[in-house]
């Protein structure tokens, strides 16, 4: 039988195969330093699982929730937005809690997508940023991830070549998987060409807490007028250290969050309401938790580049974000993204994720998530040093097995 339709239009996902890898070395007893997934090692705050624990368990809140989200929740982000980035949003009808953020991405673009209809994506970027749009039905248009002036010559090009025209921008600063950070400058003229060639914004603003050396990321609503085109993500996910909790928002355009509501009370009715109540206190509450959680991510930050740097492996450093994304060293990069990621589980204990994972304009690089401790990323770096001391041997076996029998 031949694939289903939705099925066809994915590539395999190159992560799995550095997955069954990274397991099978744990089967045998290895251990394995895991800096792939971004997936948070640290608790949500206390006051979060308390008020939880609280709601959960009562015939009123075990029942089915709100997909839109409860009107609590919604007021609570509307309020985050106003005190961190002084924006003003109504929460009936300018804000809607999603299912995580990508999620969020993924109900979006069946809300507003037809068939062949063209959406440009940066590359590389968040996997669903691109695939929730070929789920639906859509065409992607590339530009380049960072937030430079070619990002703008690029995205000329595709509004004069693309048939048909674009129908929207993704956004996603700080970036996943690069940590690049726009100013409101760059935000200020991709609304203005939004509004200029009348197409829509889609920003994920997951990482807007998760920032280093005292430099906010801004919001795109902070713009003028960015309301009129714009629609943004964000989640608890890394905040609050709630990723399993599955909780997010967009926020901005009401006619985009229409179109959005109105899919997902058709899909979900919504987060399990405790979750929402928690949310809502998390939003409401004290700042010391994120102040915390920034802080460990900086230290671990620090340590990354400063061990593997010891080892031989220079990091860019990264301004926000979880992640910091490397080059290949030179020696490698003729292997790829995949297959030097392999390399460093069978040799130095070390599980990252390739970089073409995140697209083509990826796979010179691979993607080093700071989800273990201090102590873990020195072992790393320990494991690291010593597969590049053994580069020559180790490449040189790598050839001898591709040679044909």
């Amino acid at each position: 039988m031949s694939e289903f339709h939705r099925v066809r239009r994915l590539p395999p996902y190159v992560f799995e195969q550095v997955n069954r890898l990274k397991a099978a070395a744990r089967a045998n007893g290895a251990d394995i330093v895991d800096l792939g997934m971004g997936n948070p090692d640290l608790p949500a705050p206390r006051h979060v699982i308390e008020k939880l624990v609280e709601t959960a368990g009562k015939p009123r809140t075990d029942r089915y929730s709100a997909s839109k989200g409860i009107a609590g929740l919604r007021r609570a982000q509307a309020a985050y937005y106003d005190r961190r980035f002084g924006v003003k949003l109504n929460p009936d009808t300018q804000v809607v809690a999603t299912l995580g953020s990508k999620e969020g991405f993924a109900n979006m673009a069946q809300a507003i997508t037809a068939p062949g209809d063209v959406v440009v994506v940066p590359n590389p970027s968040y996997p669903i940023h691109a695939f929730g749009f070929l789920m639906a039905g859509g065409v992607i248009r590339e530009v380049p991830a960072d937030p430079t002036p070619e990002f703008f010559v690029a995205l000329e090009r595709a509004m004069r070549h693309s048939i048909p025209k674009p129908i929207a921008v993704v956004s996603c600063y700080p970036s996943n998987p690069t940590a690049k950070v726009a100013s409101l400058d760059f935000y200020k003229d991709l609304v203005a060409f939004a509004k200029k060639h009348e197409i829509f914004i889609l920003s994920d603003l997951a990482y807007a807490e998760v920032y280093f050396d005292g430099n906010p990321p801004p919001s795109m609503l902070q713009v003028n007028g960015a309301n009129d085109v714009c629609v943004e993500f964000t989640s608890m996910s890394k905040t609050f250290s709630m990723a399993g909790w599955r909780m997010g928002f967009a926020v901005g355009n009401e006619r985009l969050l229409a179109a959005l509501a109105r899919v997902k009370s058709y899909l979900d009715y919504g987060a399990f309401t405790p979750i929402q109540v928690a949310a809502a206190a998390a939003l409401n509450g004290p700042d010391d938790c994120i102040n915390e959680m920034r802080a460990i991510y900086k230290k671990r930050r620090d340590v990354l580049v400063e061990s593997f740097a010891s080892a031989g492996w220079t990091i860019p450093v990264p301004e926000a974000t979880m992640f910091a994304w490397v080059p290949l060293p030179e020696k490698f990069q003729h292997l790829g993204s995949v297959e030097f990621s392999k390399l460093l589980i069978e040799k130095a204990d070390v599980a990252v994720a390739p970089g073409i994972g995140f697209g083509e304009h990826g796979d010179n690089f691979v993607r080093l998530a700071i989800v273990e401790n201090e102590q873990r990323i020195r072992q790393a770096a320990r494991g690291i040093r010593r597969f590049f001391d053994s580069a020559d041997t180790i490449l040189h076996n790598v050839v001898e097995l591709k040679k044909p029998a």
